[in-house]
């Protein structure tokens, strides 16, 4: 089972958002949310709160196919997250998201006893390729027991 085939299976909010995983390796993650009337905001494109769904999935993705080994060990937590609105988004919206630091200093830092903390940058685009939104979620990796 893909990492996108997992989470769209374990995740209700993927299902309720419809939400495709075009791409996901351990450096990079691609979704998808299509133009859904029934999530549009007072001017006709995706509410924020789907946009940032969709960017937080995106993140959760890479770090899942990133750390996915680690999980009898450590589980993945979002510690905090910010997003800015760049250009009116209309349409179906595209979210990238890559890990801003190498995974392997991730892993050794959680093989020291400690509790590593890493960035996720994820860039929104409109079909146009215009940026409608960048969002960085700060990921960390909490030691099980």
């Amino acid at each position: 089972m893909s990492v996108g085939e997992l989470l769209a299976a374990t995740v209700p909010m993927v299902r309720t958002l419809n939400l495709a995983y075009l791409e996901t390796t351990a450096d990079k993650a691609v979704l998808r949310l299509p133009d859904q009337s029934e999530y549009h905001n007072h001017v006709g494109g995706p509410h924020a709160g789907a946009m940032f769904t969709l960017a937080e999935s995106a993140s959760g993705a890479v770090v899942l196919a990133a750390f996915g080994d680690q999980l009898s060990r450590a589980v993945p937590l979002p510690v905090h997250a910010e997003i800015a609105f760049r250009k009116i988004a209309l349409g179906p919206v595209t979210a990238t998201a890559t890990l801003g630091r190498p995974a392997a200093d991730v892993v050794a830092e959680l093989d020291a006893g400690n509790r590593p903390e890493f960035p996720v940058g994820v860039t929104i685009q409109r079909e146009d390729g215009a940026v409608t939104g960048e969002v960085t979620v700060v990921w960390t990796l909490r030691p099980n027991g």
